[in-house]
């Protein structure tokens, strides 16, 4: 979106994702330091005749999406289980509703 609207000559974007577990001690950036942590690599092509400050603007603004930020903060997972063919919305009203009594 940000590319279109500055009518940058990007044709493209590829992304791949890797995952791996690593000891927590070997990761140097982190603040964990024992166990195991989830880590995931992201190697993004820009494909196009972009310069290098539009490839460098456009990879902030990858830094700051927010499945990026998602992922990067600390993540709860509410996990219920719902009755045969009902709906997701219904069933979390009707979780709502209950948590309210």
């Amino acid at each position: 979106m940000y590319a279109d609207r500055k009518q940058w000559p990007l044709q493209e974007v590829q992304v791949r994702l890797g995952y791996s577990r690593i000891h927590a001690e070997d990761c140097a950036a982190c603040e964990t330091r024992e166990g195991m942590l989830d880590q995931i690599d992201c190697e993004i092509s820009l494909i196009g005749d972009l310069s290098d400050g539009q490839r460098q603007r456009l990879m902030e603004i990858a830094n700051h999406c927010p499945v990026h930020r998602t992922l990067l903060g600390e993540i709860q997972i509410g996990m219920s289980l719902s009755a045969p063919g009902a709906s997701l919305d219904k069933q979390l009203r009707q979780d709502a509703q209950e948590a309210s009594v």
